[in-house]
């Protein structure tokens, strides 16, 4: 049987949240009632996250795992999932444990009348220096994309498949797929979910590879929505519609 949800989960150095994350994810897509799996890409991690995804292996049968040869980035690890997923919605959240599955039940509520369901962190648990670098990036993607999004970085989102798949990534797009979901004329709402303190491990991202990538990246996602092709046809006419 085919799942019905797809939850993609990338993961990079997460050998100590990977278990917990999977203990709180399961029992909340259980309660949905439709068959899903889980795929975890371990993205050339360094600590024993692949050793410990093995051992889960064993008995967690709605378990994919895949594993990069090397450290290829977030972007290239949600598009793994993506094209692996089986899905006809896509669940993503972090695997440090920041995002809380309990909300997932509230944007797959969402999600029955759009096309990308996204949370809103609505109280930050990130140090001040990732909330300033956040509030930089969302000031200027607001202002170039005018998508209409108030958290492009929150990683809990579902998405619909046939949807998510005439999307075009490249490296460090992740962080705008409601942009690009906006530029394609899908429809994207928004709900508050809750965020939370990581407890373990360290974050993968500063000040450096972080912000200065974002705006280049942002600049990017500028130049796509103001060379989109956006004709309408008016009429087809042929020799079989006379």
């Amino acid at each position: 049987m085919n799942p019905f949800y797809s939850v993609v989960i990338p993961l990079k150095n997460e050998a100590h949240n990977i278990t917990g994350l999977i203990q709180e994810l399961e029992p909340v897509m259980t309660r949905l009632n439709k068959p899903w799996e889980l795929i975890c890409i371990d993205d050339g991690s360094t600590d024993g996250t692949r050793q410990v995804l093995g051992k889960l292996l064993k008995d967690k049968p709605y378990l994919r795992i895949l594993i990069f040869k090397q450290n290829y980035g977030q972007s290239s690890a949600f598009q793994a999932g993506f094209k692996a997923a089986r899905g006809e919605f896509v669940i993503t959240l972090d695997g440090d444990g920041q995002n809380d599955p309990a909300d997932i039940p509230r944007l797959v509520d969402l999600i029955q009348d759009c096309d990308l369901a996204c949370g809103i962190r609505a109280k930050r648990k990130d140090t001040l220096s990732k909330r300033w670098i956040s509030k930089f990036g969302n000031f200027f993607r607001k202002k170039l994309c005018q998508d209409g999004i108030q958290d492009t970085g929150c990683s809990l989102k579902v998405y619909r498949k046939t949807c998510l798949d005439q999307i075009k990534m490249y490296h460090g797009l992740h962080r705008f797929l409601p942009a690009l979901f906006h530029i394609e004329g899908f429809r994207i709402k928004e709900t508050p979910v809750n965020h939370r303190e990581r407890l373990k491990g360290k974050s993968n991202y500063h000040f450096f590879n972080r912000s200065f990538n974002t705006v280049a990246d942002l600049w990017v996602v500028y130049w796509m929505r103001k060379r989109h092709l956006k004709y309408q046809i008016e009429q087809d006419w042929s020799h079989s519609s006379k």
